[in-house]
């Protein structure tokens, strides 16, 4: 009886343990992640984005406006970016270079309406 017991115990854990495994076991929904992933986008199209829309940029950095603020422009056109220093990790940066930077579009109504790019990560395209 006491061998039954502590079988019968000791099944059960066994039982809920692989349970608990195969919940954690699914597959991933590969369409879900999918619709996750940023677009690029030029920077005509980002500028009719909404705010906090999820941008990817590739184009050059044409010249720095101060305060951590630039020109970036590619084909159809500049927009301003919002560049913290740390982003930058050290990498120079000139008007020749290609540049892809990832962020979200940012619409400020005050003082006049401007949209700009506040950039999370800037990448060096050699």
């Amino acid at each position: 009886m006491k061998y039954a017991v502590k079988y019968t115990v000791v099944a059960s854990l066994v039982s809920i343990g692989s349970a608990l495994s195969l919940a954690y076991a699914q597959p991933v929904n590969q369409a879900a992640l999918a619709s996750t992933q940023i677009a690029t986008v030029s920077v005509a199209q980002a500028k009719t984005l909404k705010d906090d829309s999820k941008v990817v940029l590739t184009g050059q950095i044409s010249r720095s406006i101060g305060d951590e603020k630039y020109e970036f422009k590619d084909a159809t056109g500049t927009i301003i970016v919002d560049i913290d220093d740390e982003k930058w990790n050290g990498q120079p940066v000139d008007s020749s270079v290609k540049v892809t930077l990832v962020g979200e579009v940012d619409h400020d109504r005050f003082p006049k309406k401007t949209v700009e790019i506040d950039v999370d990560e800037v990448r060096i395209n050699r």
